[in-house]
């Protein structure tokens, strides 16, 4: 089986998401229509934003069933990282904390997905 390396998530208004995930991530969709956009990441992986109502077959629930993660080398910048989403507005649901794994925090996309920023402990 081949690698995933594409993430969808089912939003309310792909136009609202994108200008809220192209303020975050500081960069621009590389598609971008009325129900749908997609972001390719530094990294290779591709991010979508699919409009919910859209979605075929139709979505039964929706809820949180995971959090889309974004690793940092270190605990300084997960608290710089948490200083400036929260200036930007972002609603956090965890403040930087040590955890089994890591240092993190976790906040909240406008459809209340969970963006969790971590530095992973050392091993």
């Amino acid at each position: 089986m081949p690698d995933s390396n594409f993430i969808i998530l089912y939003v309310e208004s792909p136009s609202r998401s994108v200008e809220f995930y192209s303020a975050l991530l500081e960069k621009s969709p590389v598609e971008h229509s009325p129900l749908f956009a997609m972001f390719v990441l530094d990294s290779g992986m591709k991010f979508g934003l699919w409009q919910q109502q859209d979605v075929q077959p139709a979505i039964e629930t929706l809820g949180v069933s995971g959090e889309i993660a974004f690793p940092l080398p270190d605990k300084a910048a997960v608290g710089n990282t948490y200083s400036d989403w929260k200036d930007r507005g972002l609603r956090m649901i965890q403040e930087p904390t040590a955890m089994e794994f890591g240092y993190t925090f976790v906040a909240l996309d406008p459809d209340g997905n969970r963006l969790r920023v971590f530095s992973p402990a050392a091993s």
